[in-house]
């Protein structure tokens, strides 16, 4: 029995529809689980891996 936490509480998993998904490009590896009470989002979560940093402006080079 996992306990998912949701917009409405801790919830048991069981009762939840859960929707995976993924995106993988030259810049990022993104990957997020959401979780679904008849129809209405009730959580989601993600993990996002930069595979590139992004470039840097002059104005914010300056504060590093």
């Amino acid at each position: 029995m996992a306990l998912v936490s949701t917009t409405k509480g801790e919830m048991d998993e069981s009762l939840l529809e859960k929707r995976e998904g993924s995106v993988d490009n030259n810049n990022e590896h993104t990957t997020w689980v959401e979780y679904w009470l008849d129809g209405e989002l009730v959580h989601r979560s993600a993990h996002v891996s930069l595979k590139t940093s992004p470039p840097l402006s002059a104005e914010a080079a300056s504060f590093i």
